[in-house]
């Protein structure tokens, strides 16, 4: 018997290692003791993702990651696109690939980053953002969430997702980011069914 598993699709270089430590975060936290498989993300770019069979072709890379304990999670950023409108489609379309593995798309709204200026003072002091970090009005609104994190590095730096969004991820605390992000809010009722589907 293989593990339960969520399998993970993402777009870009960074969340490769930054997703599956934010998804054991959050897992730790849903259900305590509580073993879920995270295996490495398979990545796609987002252009590819949304074409005819793009997503249909990453769902069935992973979808035995797990065998039939395996549930598939897709998550990238909505950029422009509306989440409540791209999200239900490309979902209707993993489901359709894989009807026998739970699935769930989930769009960052704007960028993953945004996740971070969701919670932005419990990252004070990390990774050189300054000590006195708040989070803007709208956490999902600011179009260049990674140029807003470079401007309130103190270590004149510019933030990277290859060396930073892991580190980030690592310590973001997650209530403050569900609170103040629906999509984040969504990331976690998403993980909570999946890990309910996989381990029943």
């Amino acid at each position: 018997m293989m593990p339960p598993t969520i399998a993970t699709i993402v777009e870009g270089q960074g969340e490769v290692a930054a997703v599956p430590a934010l998804l054991r975060r959050i897992i730790a936290e849903i259900s305590p003791g509580t073993w879920i498989n995270v295996p490495r993300p398979y990545r796609i770019g987002r252009g590819s993702l949304i074409k005819a069979g793009g997503i249909e072709t990453a769902v069935a890379a992973v979808a035995e990651q797990g065998g039939a304990n395996t549930g598939v999670l897709v998550l990238f950023d909505a950029d422009d696109d509306l989440p409540c409108v791209l999200g239900p489609r490309l979902l209707a379309r993993a489901a359709a690939a894989r009807a026998d593995r739970p699935s769930s798309v989930v769009l960052a709204r704007r960028e993953f980053e945004a996740w971070f200026l969701a919670a932005a003072p419990s990252l004070r002091g990390v990774r050189g953002l300054a000590k006195d970090l708040e989070a803007p009005a709208d956490p999902e609104q600011p179009r260049d969430c990674k140029g807003w994190l470079t401007a309130r590095r103190t270590d004149k730096r510019s933030y990277k997702p290859t060396a930073d969004q892991t580190a980030l991820a690592e310590v973001v605390d997650l209530a403050m980011a569900r609170a103040n992000s629906p999509s984040f809010d969504k990331l976690w009722r998403d993980v909570t069914r999946l890990v309910t589907l996989t381990t029943a």
